[in-house]
Formats: C-alpha cells, sequence, structure tokens
C-alpha cells in the first residue's frame, strides 16, 4: 500500500496518469486502450504472476516495446534473475525504485 501510494503521489507531481490494473488480463486490456510507455511490477506481488505478465505483455505484437520494470527486495535475487529470463527491460531493488520514483515515472513519458 505505501508503494501505490507514493506512486500515485509522485505521478501527479510529474503529470502522468497511473492505474494499478491487480490481474495480467486487467493490465494487458489496460495497456492497450493506454499504451503506456512503462508498466512497473512489484515482484514480490502475491497475486500477480510477474513471469506470467512478462510472457503476455511481450508476445502481444501492439505491447512488446511497452517497458517492463520489476523492483524487489534486495535480499531476493532470486526475484531479479527470474524477472530478467522472464523478459523484464530493468529490475531494480525497491530501495533504488523508491529514491529514482520521479526520474522513473518521467523519463516513462517520453
Amino acid at each position: 500500500m505505501f508503494f501505490a501510494s507514493k506512486i500515485r503521489a509522485t505521478a501527479e507531481a510529474v503529470g502522468i496518469e497511473v492505474s494499478f490494473p491487480r490481474s495480467v488480463e486487467k493490465l494487458i486490456e489496460k495497456a492497450r486502450e493506454a499504451k503506456p510507455g512503462l508498466v512497473v511490477v512489484d515482484l514480490h506481488h502475491t497475486k500477480l504472476d510477474p513471469a506470467a505478465l512478462a510472457a503476455e505483455l511481450k508476445a502481444n505484437e501492439d505491447l512488446r516495446e511497452v517497458k517492463l520494470l520489476g523492483f524487489f527486495s534486495h535480499v531476493h535475487t532470486d526475484l531479479q534473475r527470474n524477472a530478467l529470463a522472464a523478459g523484464y527491460d530493468q529490475v531494480v531493488p525497491r530501495s533504488v525504485f523508491a529514491r529514482d520514483l520521479a526520474q522513473i515515472l518521467a523519463t516513462a513519458q517520453r
């Protein structure tokens, strides 16, 4: 919950719209409508399979160019390896994500 509110507040500050779909299907549906520059995934999310999301996103011809960024707790390097193997464009520790959030979101809007 902390990260959702932090992401929402930071996105508002840099002037971009964000949404928080709660399933791979909803995310793909929203991505088709909005054509985002970036999809950010908490790799610890318990109701979303990060690898399935990457596979679905990268298999979709209209969405495969959408950048996919995952963040994880630095002690769970297995999540980092698995996400990169699944097709994530970038995977960063949660601390780096929190520190660089404004820059990450501003870059996504270009």
